[in-house]
């Protein structure tokens, strides 16, 4: 390999990156503004607000320090996040698909699952409400531990977050697994060249049996309505982010567009067959189809009430099931 080719595809990495937190950080004003807000009949914020002044904004806030076990950890978390899903996107790129276990669809779902165990973690390190330890016992009348301190807030988001894992991502992982069993490869490059030769999978029956499962991963990775169990207002105010301040939550905002792009990006991968590449008209899909669903979610999010367990698990039941029916289809 020649010194311009390898300066080519560096470029091309650092190039499709750079566009997909631009965009990224475009996305939630698009999904808030023009979505959801016309849909309710309000104003609702600038569609730069979300993704780009909110995190300057909180950049330059005073930061503050909550009672945490492990401080050192509990303020990493969001950084981690963000390196998270910037090397899901890396290996989303064709120029890496030469690292064939960095660029397969078990080291995606590892990355995936960081990214949940995080929320877990934030939730149970911060012993803060509203960054003030404020410990008080249970003093009430026939409590099962009298004189034993409540739980904290955030240790609500904590066991959400905790079944979110065990039960909730099942939606995501088996849509990712669809265009494996229909090629037979767990690797990105193999899954690419076989939709490049036979055409997109999102064409055929398991491919759009894939699309909805994807699309009800993506709405439960991202905790929107309806699954916004993870962070309800109704109690837990923001869920596992209620503590952070200043950059951390700045990296917070900046992080969620960016998941939105790179599952949208993963879309595209999976089951259209079109890797984010800047130097290719191909970027143009990328872009189009991380655009599209977030419309789509905010569209439903609009119209949705938050879930209690009651409706989540028999409706992400009923998606792992159909997640079940596309592998089998794409198997035979």
């Amino acid at each position: 390999m020649s010194i311009i080719t390898i300066i080519y595809s560096i470029l091309g990495v650092i190039g499709t990156l750079v566009l997909a937190l631009i965009i990224g950080m475009i996305i939630p004003g698009i999904e808030r503004k023009y979505i959801q807000a016309r849909i309710q009949q309000r104003i609702g914020p600038p569609v730069t607000s979300p993704g780009i002044m909110a995190p300057i904004k909180f950049f330059f806030k005073e930061n503050i320090s909550p009672n945490s076990t492990v401080p050192g950890l509990y303020k990493s978390l969001p950084v981690i996040c963000f390196i998270v899903v910037l090397l899901i996107l890396l290996a989303l790129t064709p120029q890496m698909y030469f690292f064939a276990a960095f660029t397969s669809i078990i080291a995606i779902v590892g990355f995936l699952k960081v990214e949940e165990v995080a929320y877990v973690l934030m939730g149970s390190l911060s012993k803060s409400i509203m960054s003030l330890g404020m410990p008080f016992p249970d003093l009430a009348k026939g409590a099962a531990y009298p004189n034993v301190e409540r739980s904290y807030i955030e240790d609500i988001s904590s066991s959400r977050a905790f079944r979110l894992i065990a039960f909730g991502s099942f939606p995501m992982y088996l849509a990712l697994f669809i265009p494996v069993a229909i090629t037979g490869s767990i690797f990105l490059g193999d899954i690419v060249a076989y939709q490049q030769s036979n055409g997109p999978f999102i064409l055929s029956l398991a491919g759009v049996i894939g699309t909805i499962v994807f699309f009800i991963g993506y709405m439960i990775l991202l905790n929107e309505y309806p699954f916004n169990i993870l962070k309800s207002k109704a109690d837990v105010i923001e869920g596992p982010y209620m503590e952070y301040a200043s950059k951390y939550r700045s990296i917070v905002y900046l992080t969620r567009g960016f998941l939105m792009f790179t599952l949208g990006a993963l879309f595209s991968v999976l089951f259209i067959g079109i890797p984010p590449n800047i130097f290719s008209w191909g970027i143009l899909v990328n872009i189009v189809v991380a655009l599209i669903f977030p419309v789509l979610m905010g569209i439903m999010s609009a119209f949705s009430p938050v879930f209690t367990y009651r409706q989540f698990y028999p409706v992400v039941a009923a998606t792992s099931l159909l997640g079940i029916l596309g592998i089998v289809i794409g198997l035979l």
